[in-house]
């Protein structure tokens, strides 16, 4: 018999019923470091005070009205992140895969509008993630995701992971645009050199055709930027962005400057609950915290002293760990071991880590851990890690 849940997760027997800072607390009251912070989601850990107070007195006004009418801290989240980044406009959504089903629009509206309707191609690239709605899964390409959900959304063209000579040559003249991670999470933590990502926008330049980046994983600080791509100096046309942006609420958007959204006029798409009172709110919360250099800098300070500490790990555990991934509190342990060992070694210390791709242990603390929290992280690591030297 099928259970009540649609059994399409391979959940973890662990049930959580509180959440402290960098910490979750089992029903049965063990004390959970967490390193994974919902993949990424929980940028201010569990319960921040002031996303609480956000949350409690918004629901305590006004839940939701639609987008039939004004909502004013939809407005001020609109104008915080237009502000704040290379965006002209926003529009929001309630994930990171609604947020790539809008940007795949846009970008062939744009050209339709344009007097282009041929320009159509998307390329994208393997190991990538883009959320699972039919464009999400037609953009990954994966076998994995796609298998039996056919007929796939055409018009995606996939490459390998640095493969310069292959997007050169897969450009046309249907070419609509270029998606990407600046770092890949589910791939397996794959940071893109900040030349490929400039070169990619001069690319992209010098052929008129769209840069679409997903910083859906890699926004909002994670990297020690507000965004990624601000590392190598670029701006993208379109951004997809959700996770780390709603703290925890369920909240995503696509920032786009003027030329690339010229085409998204009124009736070409919609919402029902993107961007309610109650996202808006927790938004403006978390883009009063994070948003700012001395955050910034305070994560790119705990990203140099956990990356220190991995590496000494590492190190310590040859037989377990190959090498060190990522940037920021956007990191990843290429394991040696079968990564789901560990992970399970992971939990026996009472830690929290996320599997990924290419057999990778994701390390994305939330963006405010303590030193003294990684410290005891690591030491929870280093435990798990020698059960299976002992193996």
């Amino acid at each position: 018999m099928i259970p009540s849940i649609l059994p399409t997760y391979n959940r973890a027997p662990l049930s959580f019923v509180r959440g402290e800072g960098a910490w979750l607390i089992e029903a049965d009251g063990r004390r959970f470091l967490d390193l994974g912070a919902g993949i990424a989601v929980n940028a201010l850990g569990h319960a921040h005070p002031a996303l609480v107070a956000a949350l409690t007195a918004q629901a305590g006004t006004l839940w939701h009205t639609s987008n039939l009418y004004q909502i004013p801290a939809q407005q001020e989240l609109a104008d915080r992140l237009t502000a704040a980044t290379f965006a002209d406009t926003v529009f929001f959504t309630n994930s990171g895969t609604e947020a790539c089903e809008l940007a795949v629009k846009m970008a062939r509206r744009h050209f339709h509008d344009a007097g282009q309707p041929d320009r159509t191609q998307i390329i994208a690239f393997e190991g990538s993630f883009h959320g699972r709605s039919s464009a999400g899964i037609a953009a990954a390409g994966s076998e994995k995701m796609t298998h039996g959900f056919g007929p796939l959304l055409p018009g995606f063209t996939h490459l390998p992971w640095g493969d310069h000579d292959a997007l050169q040559g897969a450009i046309t003249g249907q070419t609509a645009a270029i998606l990407i991670e600046p770092v890949q999470g589910e791939g397996g933590i794959r940071p893109l050199p900040d030349q490929c990502l400039k070169g990619l926008r001069d690319l992209c330049d010098e052929r008129g055709i769209l840069l679409i980046l997903d910083e859906v994983q890699c926004g909002m600080g994670r990297t020690g930027r507000l965004f990624a791509h601000e590392w190598a100096g670029v701006e993208p046309d379109i951004m997809m962005v959700a996770k780390g942006i709603g703290g925890g609420f369920p909240l995503g958007a696509v920032l786009a400057t003027e030329h690339a959204a010229s085409a998204m006029v009124a009736g070409t798409h919609g919402s029902t609950y993107g961007g309610n009172p109650l996202a808006c709110a927790v938004g403006n919360a978390v883009m009063e915290e994070v948003a700012t250099e001395a955050f910034l800098q305070s994560v790119r300070a705990r990203a140099g002293y956990m990356r220190q500490r991995l590496e000494a790990l590492v190190a310590a555990h040859p037989d377990v760990f190959e090498a060190v991934r990522g940037t920021g509190l956007m990191l990843g342990l290429k394991c040696k071991a079968p990564n789901t060992d560990v992970l399970a070694a992971c939990y026996d210390q009472l830690l929290c880590t996320v599997p990924a791709a290419d057999n990778v242990l994701r390390l994305l603390p939330p963006l405010n851990i303590t030193e003294a929290e990684i410290a005891e992280a690591l030491s929870r690591l280093d435990k798990a890690a020698s059960t299976l030297s002992s193996c």
